[in-house]
Order: structure tokens, then sequence, then C-alpha cells
């Protein structure tokens, strides 16, 4: 089978099982089958694929026909300009979250920090930030140990060894050190509202890393709570949050002795997150 005929067979595969995104998502898995560029591929449609590479590119197809997520197929996202390794122990990185980063790098730029990212999963947030806060140093932590390995794995990729250092517990255990920026992307999805989620994310995601509790704030309370002991005074507090949250997380702040500073909303002009310094 030649690489055009290949690509229209998994295209209208995907398009039959309603994928959106059935042209590109063929393309990408044959590239990831092939280990070539898609660019590549492109170009070379009439070249002839081997029986046993079809064979690995129609195990891909099953997989996204079933609605598991592209990421976790290609094994990578990217987020904030880089490419991060992900797996079903992770949570994928999402665009919204890379406005939080670029609002801290607005604001930290040029600034020597200590970052604690809370729940740091695949490790996108603090190693982002890390990136491009060249003076600064964090720590990232996670109570799955999965979740920590597949962190450090992207801390190598991107060649940030010598500046973070994930931890393998609950930050409820952090005591001893305080810090200028602590970051969070907890679970905050109603545990009611888990069933109302596309297949792709709970079918796929970790649980885990979307469910909030009754109310959805179980984690963010928490997150709050443990952040006004560990910060420094005036260190700030950046959550990310659900929709229709803030009225909430605004009077957990305030009682908690934060001030709210700043609202990034998404792109669906939603509240997302929340920026607090700790007074």
């Amino acid at each position: 089978m030649r690489t055009l005929q290949a690509i229209k067979v998994g295209s209208d595969l995907l398009k039959k099982q309603k994928i959106p995104s059935h042209i590109l998502d063929a393309e990408l898995l044959l590239s990831k089958t092939l280990n070539k560029s898609r660019e590549e591929i492109l170009i070379n449609l009439d070249k002839t694929i081997h029986f046993e590479k079809l064979s690995i590119y129609k195990k891909y197809l099953t997989r996204r026909s079933r609605n598991e997520p592209m990421a976790y197929i290609l094994g990578e996202k990217e987020f904030w300009s880089k490419k991060f390794e992900v797996n079903r122990d992770t949570l994928i990185p999402r665009p919204e979250t890379e406005l939080l980063i670029e609002h801290l790098y607005k604001i930290y730029i040029n600034k020597k920090l200590s970052i604690l990212d809370i729940g740091t999963g695949s490790g996108c947030i603090i190693l982002s930030l890390l990136s491009s806060l060249k003076k600064s140093k964090g720590t990232g932590v996670d109570i799955s140990k999965k979740a920590i390995l597949m962190a450090k794995k992207n801390a190598n990729r991107h060649n940030l060894n010598n500046r973070v250092n994930f931890l393998h517990k609950s930050f409820d255990n952090i005591f001893h050190q305080k810090f200028d920026l602590i970051v969070s992307n907890p679970p905050y999805i109603q545990s009611k509202d888990i069933k109302n989620l596309s297949d792709d994310i709970k079918k796929f995601e970790p649980r885990m890393a979307l469910d909030g509790g009754n109310d959805g704030l179980d984690l963010i309370k928490k997150v709050i709570y443990k952040s006004r002991k560990i910060l420094k005074i005036n260190g700030t507090l950046a959550l990310e949050i659900g929709n229709e949250q803030i009225k909430k997380v605004s009077k957990i702040l305030i009682d908690n002795n934060f001030r709210v500073k700043n609202l990034i909303t998404d792109y669906k002009n939603n509240i997302r997150c929340v920026i607090a310094n700790h007074i």
C-alpha cells in the first residue's frame, strides 16, 4: 500500500467513528509508524509502506477510533513550544494552562525564584516556567510514582535536571522550605460531573487528576491551606480552577490571608486561573 492510500484508509476509518480531526490524525499516526515527520510523508505520497508497518499503523488507528487521545498514542504533547512525554499516568497538558505560564513569565522575568508545583504530573508547568525563568529553581511533587518518573524523563529531555527536584510525596509532607511561587493545576471537577466528560477524557485520563470531590474544591482547599504555611510573605499562589468556582475560591483565599491579584480567562472567556499573594 502506498502512503496516500494508507492516509485515506486511516482517515476514512476515523471519520466513521466521528473523529473530527480524522485526516490530520491519520497523517500523524502514519508519521509515528514510519518514524518520519508529517511533512516528509506528505511529500512522498507514492512511497510503498511495508506490511509490518501497516500492521502497526492499524493498531494505532484502532486505538484512536476508540477515542484514545492522540497524545497518549503519540506518547507526547506539545506545550509552551516544547514536547513533553505523556502517558495514561499523567494528565494531558492543555493550551489553557499555557496562559498561566505566559502570565507568570511576564511578572517574574529576570527574577530568581524558588518555585513549587503541586500535582506536577508530566512536569510540564514547572519545567516550562524554569525554561523561561532562567535564574529560578523548582520542586515538583505528586502522589503518583509513575507521574514523577515521567516528570523526571521530561526534565532530562529539556536539560533541566540541575534546576528541578521531583518528589514522590504528598504536598502535606513539605515542611522545611519556603517558596516564592506555588503553582498548581489540581483536580477541580465535581465527582458527579465526571460521567459527563467526553470519552477521550473520562475513559483515558487519570481520574485522580480530574476528580475534585463533591464540590470540586477538595484539593483546591488543601493547596490553599498548605500554601499559606510554606509561602514566603508576599509570595504568590497561582491556581487553575474550574468554571464558576471563582467566588468560592476567592473566599477561601481571603479567609486564609491571601489577596487576589489577577484573574486569567481562557479561550472561552471563562475564569480559568487565579493569582493571589500571601499577606
